[in-house]
């Protein structure tokens, strides 16, 4: 919109130095971006005209993104664009991103919810992209008229319904994923989730509401057992946290305010696995199931829920199929994302109807629509396998068409092999080799480098086994983020990388793709598990557990905020905490 207004002051600025331009009729259409004039004067400063007319066009050829989603995805795509030859229009239905790591923290006053989250306006106000935002949810995508339908946000637009839709060039979508109750009776209607800001204050609000109830004369003291008994279901990361920071929230403030109730509060952790924290090191997993057994925290794994009730939980022993019923007063459902409704509809329009989520190339392009990217957790990169090329690979590294590959020919394509399928780099690491000359000699046995050819199904043994290595990337902000940050970086360079592409070769094609393909950076992950206690898992196989792990948590936490304001925040609400406690009133 920048843009529009320089011209128009210019416009202004021509018309009042030359007053012969009164009689020229300039009507931009902002929709299509076109130009009409129609020129009666006979004494115009030519120059400027041509000059304007450049600016116009220019503006007139501004590719339109849309973004749907405001989460880690969607944010960093848009602070790391810019390329202002772009009009980007954001939509979401809430109007600021979310610090979600730190959500579990917000369930009990650690920190407070203003404190994570920074509104995208501010994100977005000084960039030199031109950047328009609506507070609304997308409701349907049509990547065949290229249109996105919306519907203003009915609960904070003062019930305002007003539906538009939005055109584009490019559409970006990261609208993230709903919590996968995997149809599970009565999770919905009784269970909380926490996805949101909405859910951590809501949670809060209702362990205050269980203490509360439970203080009152009238309750009996079975009736009091089943209050103040939390249950949480299921043990990845969130789940963990959240039943740490509970654990320490009762047992550092709540019992000194309820000291009537203090000894028959209970926590319960469901997992239906055999351990929790089962994406991390086992070293991990063994620490945390005996630091929740020593607190008196319940951890009962292989116990699948299959019914949730009012005011009790069924549940079904994995190895016996025993049925079994627990009383509980809170329950938190944290299992894993699910799929939107718009994405599924979506997924259907475009053939992906059987996934769980959008399926993408390396590229984040939306298999199928060549102008809609995904990321975060809304989809998964369908990675090539090596086995469905390899007939292609071996005929563009067999350049003399001899019908063998030679050590030199196929060191020509090492680097764009490695670059277009990652599994064969990790599938190397793994059998500690030191590149895939090794895995060459090996699959022809034991001779010496010069000596190597291999024929097309020499080839194909060699490779046999390497796409065993491929794995799907996790839904974590770790990974949303780095998309966001690649796919700008590929939008800042469209142009320049149309004329000089700068990725590996098309095996099944001529040239090279126009970008290198998206790779994920495993920087470590934390399991904050109470008690200034965090185990920490990093890169090389490292594990810290302890109050060391914790500090480095908190400075990891701070750093990643988006905004100086959200680390000022962030970092006076842990010192508030350790000086006077976490607050427990019920707003």
């Amino acid at each position: 919109m920048r843009g529009y207004s320089t011209i128009f002051q210019r416009v202004s600025r021509a018309f009042h130095d030359n007053p012969s331009l009164s009689k020229l009729l300039v009507v931009v259409t902002v929709s299509g971006g076109g130009l009409v004039a129609c020129a009666e004067a006979n004494q115009v400063n030519s120059q400027q005209i041509t000059n304007l007319s450049s600016e116009v066009d220019l503006v007139s050829k501004k590719k339109k993104v849309v973004v749907l989603g405001t989460g880690w995805a969607g944010t960093s795509f848009l602070r790391n664009l810019k390329n202002p030859s772009y009009e980007v229009q954001v939509v979401s239905p809430r109007n600021y991103f979310a610090f979600t790591p730190l959500l579990p923290s917000v369930t009990c006053g650690t920190v407070e919810a203003r404190s994570i989250v920074e509104p995208i306006r501010n994100i977005v106000r000084k960039k030199s992209v031109g950047v328009q935002f609506f507070e609304a949810e997308c409701i349907k995508i049509d990547a065949q008229n290229k249109k996105v339908y919306c519907r203003s946000n009915q609960e904070n637009n003062l019930n305002g319904k007003e539906e538009f839709v939005v055109d584009y060039d490019f559409l970006v979508i990261a609208m993230g994923a709903n919590v996968n109750t995997f149809n599970t009776p009565g999770v919905v209607e009784n269970c909380h989730f926490l996805k949101e800001v909405e859910d951590a204050q809501k949670i809060r609000r209702t362990v205050i509401d269980c203490f509360e109830r439970a203080s009152l004369p009238t309750v009996s003291d079975e009736e009091k057992k089943r209050i103040l008994h939390f249950a949480v279901v299921g043990g990845g990361p969130t789940g963990v946290e959240f039943a740490a920071e509970l654990h320490d929230f009762v047992n550092e403030d709540l019992i000194k305010l309820y000291p009537g109730v203090k000894d028959i509060v209970k926590i319960t952790l469901l997992e239906a696995g055999d351990h929790i924290l089962n994406m991390f090191d086992k070293r991990i997993t063994a620490f945390a199931e005996g630091k929740f057994h020593r607190e008196g925290i319940d951890v009962k794994t292989g116990s699948m829920v299959v019914k949730v009730s009012e005011k009790e939980i069924t549940t079904k022993e994995m190895k016996t199929g025993e049925i079994s019923s627990i009383p509980y007063g809170m329950a938190l459902w944290s299992t894993g994302i699910g799929t939107r409704p718009v994405v599924k509809d979506f997924m259907r329009q475009i053939g992906q109807a059987n996934r769980r989520a959008l399926a993408t190339d390396e590229w984040l392009r939306v298999e199928g629509c060549d102008n809609v990217y995904a990321l975060g957790d809304c989809a998964t990169i369908n990675q090539r396998k090596v086995m469905e090329d390899i007939s292609a690979i071996f005929t563009k590294a067999d350049k003399d068409n001899s019908g063998t590959l030679t050590v030199k020919e196929f060191q020509e394509v090492i680097a764009d092999i490695c670059e277009r399928y990652p599994q064969v780099e990790l599938y190397l690491k793994n059998k500690q080799m030191g590149d895939i000359i090794d895995l060459l000699r090996e699959a022809k046995g034991d001779v010496a480098k010069e000596s190597i050819e291999l024929n097309i199904e020499e080839f194909k043994s060699a490779l046999s086994q390497v796409d065993s290595q491929m794995k799907n990337l996790p839904a974590t902000a770790q990974v949303a983020s780095q998309q966001g940050v690649y796919l700008a970086k590929c939008f800042n360079r469209m142009e320049e990388c149309e004329k000089n592409p700068e990725g590996p070769l098309r095996f099944r094609g001529s040239g090279r793709h126009r970008f290198r393909p998206f790779r994920y950076k495993h920087f470590g992950q934390f399991a904050p598990l109470g008690g200034e206690q965090t185990a920490a898992q990093l890169p090389g196989d490292w594990v810290s557990i302890g109050q060391s792990s914790q500090w480095l948590w908190y400075s990891v936490y701070a750093s990643k905020q988006v905004s100086w304001r959200n680390r000022a925040l962030v970092v006076s609400d842990w010192t508030r905490r350790f000086i006077f406690g976490r607050d427990s009133s019920r707003i």
